[in-house]
């Protein structure tokens, strides 16, 4: 198995986990998300180390999370019709 590989496995193991949580749990975990960018931010701004892919990793999480709060969005709109 290549590196490819595990990481599209490990992103639809979060992606299911993620699709079977509350609305309440995404908004949570989206704040905390936005706190983490927050912080990386201030770091870097003052100057402390900051690893950059930290960055990265946060931006994918809270893309995940826009994307399975906005497929949920879709699926109730469609479910009213």
């Amino acid at each position: 198995m290549d590196l490819k590989e595990r990481r599209g496995r490990k992103a639809e193991a979060i992606l299911k986990q993620l699709r079977g949580s509350k609305p309440e749990e995404l908004a949570d975990e989206l704040l905390k998300l936005r706190k983490e960018q927050f912080a990386l931010r201030l770091q870097r701004a003052t100057g402390q180390s900051v690893k950059p892919d930290q960055f990265d990793k946060v931006q994918r999480g809270i893309a995940r999370l826009k994307t399975v709060v906005r497929e949920a969005q879709l699926a109730a709109a469609g479910g009213k019709k």
